[in-house]
């Protein structure tokens, strides 16, 4: 069944209420691959209403039944991962092994991770006299990005479903047929009618209209600051409460004592995975002054074998970013890196060679990057990676500290004591030692402009819960 320009509204796939369209892009070939229906108010209005009758019955449904609808998902959701896969990498661009091994997992990690959250967590508890109480929040506005669909689908919707919480997703439009599969996935699993609906449409429509919406108790935002500042005033004066994973700046720290042969490389591949499309990505390296060209140069050399190519070849590590606008933005930052007194010494502006159709970047390394240059400052979202020298540790911390993101960071070092101890010094909700890299049992999230509140297992699932005192329950 073609989906495409339907809606998933109250447990149906239904028709929009205008006939505006937008193609989804290939970003390969540039080329458009379907085309989608654009919400409008009325839309989301729907969609809203059927959340809100839905909650007075879902959110009184048992824990063991919540579970029960979890484990159904998952078991539908394995049926659809080939489908979910090469959807992402036909709107996303993304390597067909990086679809199937990277991105489609992330989802069944996240309902797993919320299940056994679900499990675990106590809805009520005794103090003194008194019962405190944990309650699902309410209906629920979720906006996800493009860069990690599944993954940050999965993250709201799931402990939403384990809170009791009925939602309103509104996916990305630019890589919106993973969240088309997955609404079909929701309805063949039996999730209840209402509970979850689906309405795609742009930020400045659909997007509105969710985050401002007066019988939206909770708006779920993953995406860029600017826009999450929007979302922000939007659901200020209905007061609802906003939960924002945002952009991000994050220092990949490798102190004097750290074996740059291994570290370099091992932190480039973690970087460009994705394409460089990852908030958290520590892409501004800092490395001791002294060390600038020795870094400089291990970094040109395994950035050579970071394949940038077509997401059907095997041989391709890294496919294109996910449109021109974005392509035209890394162009910007890596020229006016050149501009400000930076030196390129991998990679560079233009496309790689033999790849002149599709939104292609070349594996780039920028040394000599300083905080003033701009493309210090802003987050770059493709495989590029700037290198800043320090002069000691202090400075290291100094530098990492000087942005207003606070996402996650990266050190490396060959003493894990003084990895922790930097570790702790550093303003950001995440910070990775050696290496480490992400764990779904632990909160994702960050300081500063990088956002509010947390994501994943149990810290997620409190995101979508109310608490009540109930006096003299227990006198």
């Amino acid at each position: 069944m073609d989906n495409t320009k339907k809606f998933y509204i109250d447990g149906a796939w239904v028709e929009p209420t205008t006939s505006a369209t937008l193609d989804v892009i290939n970003p390969a070939t540039e080329q458009p691959i379907a085309a989608i229906a654009l919400g409008a108010q009325a839309d989301v209005d729907r969609a809203v209403a059927a959340a809100r009758r839905a909650f007075e019955s879902f959110s009184r449904t048992s824990v063991d039944e919540r579970i029960a609808l979890l484990e159904r998902i998952l078991e539908v959701y394995a049926t659809r991962e080939a489908d979910l896969a090469e959807a992402m990498t036909a709107e996303m661009g993304a390597p067909a092994a990086f679809s199937a091994n990277a991105q489609v997992p992330c989802g069944t990690g996240q309902f797993a991770f919320a299940l056994e959250a679900l499990k675990k967590f106590r809805f009520e508890e005794r103090v003194g006299t008194s019962t405190v109480a944990h309650e699902p929040i309410g209906v629920c506005g979720l906006i996800t990005p493009w860069n990690w669909p599944m993954l940050l689908i999965a993250a709201k919707v799931a402990p939403a479903i384990a809170a009791g919480c009925t939602m309103v997703l509104k996916p990305s439009e630019l890589a919106p047929l993973n969240a088309l599969i997955f609404a079909e996935i929701m309805d063949e699993a039996g999730v209840p009618a209402g509970v979850f609906n689906l309405v795609n449409g742009d930020g400045p429509t659909v997007g509105v209209a969710l985050s401002s919406h007066p019988d939206v108790d909770m708006v779920s935002f993953t995406g860029s600051t600017r826009a999450g500042i929007e979302v922000a005033k939007n659901a200020a004066p209905t007061v609802k409460r906003v939960a924002q994973e945002l952009g991000g700046k994050s220092a990949n720290i490798l102190l004097d004592d750290a074996d740059f042969a291994t570290a370099i490389p091992r932190e480039m591949g973690s970087v460009c995975a994705n394409t460089g499309q990852s908030c958290n990505a520590g892409a501004r390296f800092l490395v001791p002054a002294d060390r600038l060209e020795e870094a400089a140069a291990i970094a040109a050399k395994a950035a050579e074998s970071i394949v940038v190519g077509r997401p059907d070849d095997e041989r391709t590590v890294i496919g294109p970013v996910v449109s021109q606008a974005q392509y035209d933005k890394v162009q910007r930052l890596i020229q006016s890196a050149v501009d400000e007194g930076a030196t390129v010494v991998a990679g560079g502006t233009g496309r790689p060679e033999g790849l002149e159709t599709g939104y292609y970047v070349k594996t780039t390394v920028i040394a000599g990057v300083t905080s003033d240059m701009q493309i210090f400052r802003e987050e770059i979202f493709g495989p590029v990676i700037t290198i800043t020298p320090y002069s000691d540790e202090e400075d290291a911390i100094r530098i990492a500290n000087d942005t207003l993101y606070g996402l996650s960071n990266f050190v490396s070092s060959a003493s894990h004591e003084r990895a922790r101890t930097v570790a702790r010094r550093l303003r950001s909700g995440m910070v990775h030692i050696n290496g480490a890299g992400l764990d779904f049992a632990v909160p994702f999230g960050g300081y500063k402009q990088s956002g509010n509140g947390r994501e994943y297992a149990e810290w997620g699932l409190r995101e979508f819960l109310e608490v009540k005192s109930i006096y003299g329950d227990n006198a």
